[in-house]
C-alpha cells in the first residue's frame, strides 16, 4: 500500500455508535497515534457537571438554562458576555461576572439576534444576521453604554441559510466576517434530487466566503468589505492563529449526497462525506465549494456530483488543501487557539474545536457533541487529535439519536488560561480547568 501522509483515529463510542476513520492532513503517519487515545478520561460525575475529561482537569457549570447561547467572549478583568441566537426578554447579549464557579448574570442588551462575540482592544464586538456591532468596555471591562453601540458594518447578506455572522479580529485592526452560502451546494434547485449545479455559482459574488472589513470604521457597508477568501460554504468556528499571525475557520460541509445523488454515494458514504474540514486562510485562497469536496477517507478533493463528479473523480485542482479534515455533519461551531498557561505544555497553541453534533447521518448513527483538542506545531496541525470533552449528549444512545442534552457550540479562554465552552440547547456555560 503506498505511504501517504495520513493520520487514523478512532473516535470514542461514547460519542458514536460505531466507529468513524478520522484524518487529519499532512502531518504525522498513518501508525502514530499519538493524542488518540481517551482512555485516561474520568467518568462522567456532578463535580465535571456531567463531562468526562482528560485526568487532572474538571469542569463546572458555571450558568444554566440561559438560552441559546452561541459565541463567548471574556474580558481581561474575566467578566463574561455571551451572544444568544434569539430574543430572551427582548435581548440577546448577556453580561456575567463571575464568583468561584458561578457566573451571574447583571444585565442583558441588544436587541438583534445572531451569534458573534469577540473582545479586542478595549471593545465588546458582537454581530447579528446583517451587522457587527461594537461596544466600549471601561477599566472594569463593563460596557460603557449598552443602549448605542457604534455600527461598524450593516447590509450582510442574510437569506434564511447559513445566515448566522461568525467573527473575529486579527492584531492589524482587521475584522473577518463570515458570509455564508444560502445553498446546500448551488444547485439550479436547491436540495433538489438530480439538480445540477449552477455555471459559475453567482452566490459566490456575496456569499460563500470570508469578508474583512476595518474593526475601527464606523459605518461600513457590504461592498466597502475585502472578500478575503472564497469557495467557504459556511464558517461558523473561526480563529486567529497567534503562532502564525493567519486567519483559520471551520467549515460546515454540504449535505445530502446520498438523498441528491443516490446513484453515486450510498447512506453511509452519506453519512461520514465529506470532511468537516479547518483550513489556514490567505488573502484570496479558494477553498473550493461548490465544485468539489474533501474526501478524508480518500485524501483527496473530488468533484461535486452537481458538476460531474461521481464520488472518484478528483476536483478543486485550483482550490488550497485542508489544513486538517474530520469526519463529516459533525458541525464544528467553535474554533479556539490556545494560548493560555494553565493547562499542560503540550496545550499550547493547538486548536480546541467544539463540534455541535450532526442531525443528517441516519441511517447511521448521529454523531459529535463534543470538543477535541487539535495538536500543532509551529503554526500547523501536527498529530492525531483527541475528543478533549465528552458526554454533552448525555449518553451515548443520546448521541445517536441526535437527542443529546447539551450541544457545545462557543469556546473562549479565560485571563487565567481557563477554558469556556457553551451549550446552545439548554443555555449552560461550562469552565474546565486544570491543576497539576
Amino acid at each position: 500500500m503506498k505511504k501517504r501522509n495520513i493520520i487514523w483515529a478512532i473516535l470514542p463510542a461514547a460519542a458514536i455508535a460505531g466507529a468513524i476513520l478520522f484524518n487529519s492532513c499532512k502531518s504525522g503517519n498513518p501508525n502514530d497515534k499519538k493524542g488518540s487515545d481517551t482512555t485516561g478520561t474520568t467518568a462522567p460525575s456532578t463535580s465535571n457537571a456531567g463531562l468526562k475529561l482528560p485526568a487532572g482537569f474538571s469542569a463546572a457549570a458555571i450558568a444554566e438554562k440561559l438560552g441559546g447561547t452561541r459565541e463567548i467572549a471574556i474580558t481581561p478583568q474575566n467578566n463574561i458576555y455571551v451572544k444568544l441566537n434569539n430574543l430572551k426578554d427582548g435581548k440577546t447579549i448577556l453580561y456575567l461576572t463571575q464568583n468561584g464557579d458561578k457566573a451571574t448574570v447583571k444585565t442583558s442588551f441588544g436587541d438583534y439576534k445572531g451569534t458573534g462575540a469577540f473582545v479586542k482592544n478595549g471593545y465588546l464586538y458582537a454581530s447579528s444576521d446583517q451587522e457587527v456591532f461594537r461596544y466600549k468596555l471601561n477599566d472594569k471591562g463593563e460596557v460603557i453604554n449598552t443602549g448605542q453601540p457604534e455600527k461598524i458594518v450593516t447590509g450582510l447578506i442574510s437569506r434564511n441559510e447559513h445566515e448566522a455572522k461568525a467573527i473575529t479580529l486579527d492584531n492589524d485592526g482587521n475584522l473577518y466576517v463570515n458570509i455564508g452560502a444560502y445553498s446546500n451546494s448551488c444547485q439550479v434547485e436547491d436540495r433538489k434530487k438530480g439538480s445540477p449545479g449552477q455555471n459559475g455559482c453567482p452566490i459566490l459574488d456575496s456569499a460563500g466566503g470570508i469578508w474583512q472589513f476595518k474593526a475601527d470604521k464606523l459605518n461600513q457597508h457590504y461592498g466597502d468589505g475585502i472578500r478575503y477568501a472564497t469557495g467557504l460554504r459556511n464558517v461558523v468556528g473561526m480563529d486567529w492563529n497567534q503562532q502564525n499571525n493567519q486567519l483559520f475557520v471551520m467549515q460546515h460541509g454540504r449535505d445530502q449526497l446520498h438523498d441528491l445523488f443516490p446513484e453515486y454515494f450510498t447512506t453511509k458514504q452519506s453519512a461520514a462525506l465529506p470532511a468537516e474540514c479547518m483550513y489556514a486562510i490567505k488573502k484570496g485562497d479558494n477553498a473550493g465549494w461548490p465544485y468539489m469536496y474533501y474526501d478524508w477517507q480518500q485524501n483527496k478533493k473530488i468533484l461535486m456530483p452537481e458538476y460531474g463528479g461521481d464520488g472518484k473523480k478528483e476536483g478543486g485542482e485550483t482550490a488550497i488543501n485542508p489544513a486538517a479534515a474530520f469526519p463529516g455533519h459533525l458541525a464544528p461551531n467553535g474554533l479556539l487557539f490556545y494560548t493560555g498557561s494553565q493547562f499542560p505544555e503540550k496545550y499550547k497553541n493547538g486548536a480546541f474545536i467544539a463540534f455541535h453534533g450532526s442531525w443528517n447521518r441516519a441511517p447511521e448513527p448521529q454523531a459529535g457533541y463534543f470538543v477535541v483538542f487539535q495538536p500543532f506545531n509551529d503554526g500547523k496541525p501536527s498529530g492525531a487529535y483527541e475528543v478533549f470533552a465528552d458526554n454533552f449528549a448525555g449518553s451515548a444512545e443520546k448521541a445517536a439519536k441526535g437527542s443529546a442534552e447539551h450541544r457545545p457550540c462557543g469556546l473562549a479562554q479565560g485571563p487565567d488560561g481557563s477554558l469556556y465552552v457553551t451549550d446552545d440547547n439548554q443555555g449552560t456555560i461550562y469552565k474546565i480547568t486544570y491543576k497539576k
